[in-house]
């Protein structure tokens, strides 16, 4: 959490400390992305028990415990997803200029990168926040670290980096920008999904 904290404020020198401690992809899984997600999913879902969901006519509406549950469970579920499978495309892609780059390398720079981005979803806690006003915020600041991550953690040839990192960057809008409309239209009843 201190970390998607500090890559919002010194992208440069979180990357640079990221690299010296030579953490794993169990590590980078279990003690940063699913406890910046749950903690995020967390305040979100206590904000939106609490202050309601905003309806179609502006107003602020309470929402079922059942569908808060659900929603819950398709926003931790698709964040994760959503950072598994950009690093699996940021391998594939960093693998064209050459096959040195490792799945750990490219998962480590996209969960953490993602940080920023998980962080700022606690503003839809607020009824009042336009939910897709939070994930443009998040997803600029997740560009911002992946800016400095890529060179740092992939570390591609320097004629390739940036084009690995606009590749990257547009893969995590992409991909982000799917899972929020997902779920989005879970929350608001338009996808139904039985659990239990």
């Amino acid at each position: 959490m201190i970390r998607a904290i500090l890559l919002i404020f010194d992208p440069a020198g979180t990357w640079e400390r990221i690299v010296k401690a030579k953490r794993g992809l169990g590590f980078v899984l279990f003690f940063y992305l699913i406890p910046v997600v749950a903690m995020s999913v967390a305040g979100e879902l206590f904000g939106k028990a609490h202050f309601g969901v905003l309806q179609d006519y502006g107003e602020a509406a309470p929402i079922s415990e059942r569908l808060l549950a659900v929603y819950g469970a398709v926003q931790f579920l698709t964040s994760l997803v959503v950072a598994i499978v950009v690093a699996v495309l940021v391998k594939s892609m960093a693998g064209t200029f050459q096959p040195r780059h490792t799945y750990g390398q490219c998962f480590k720079v996209v969960a953490y990168a993602s940080g920023p981005f998980f962080l700022l979803r606690l503003a839809d806690a607020f009824p009042v926040v336009n939910p897709w006003l939070s994930f443009a915020a998040g997803i600029i600041l997740s560009q911002r670290a992946l800016y400095s991550g890529i060179p740092q953690v992939v570390d591609p040839d320097p004629p390739n980096a940036f084009g690995l990192y606009l590749t990257s960057g547009l893969l995590l809008t992409m991909l982000a920008g799917l899972a929020r409309f997902f779920t989005l239209l879970v929350l608001h009843g338009k996808i139904h999904i039985n659990i239990g």
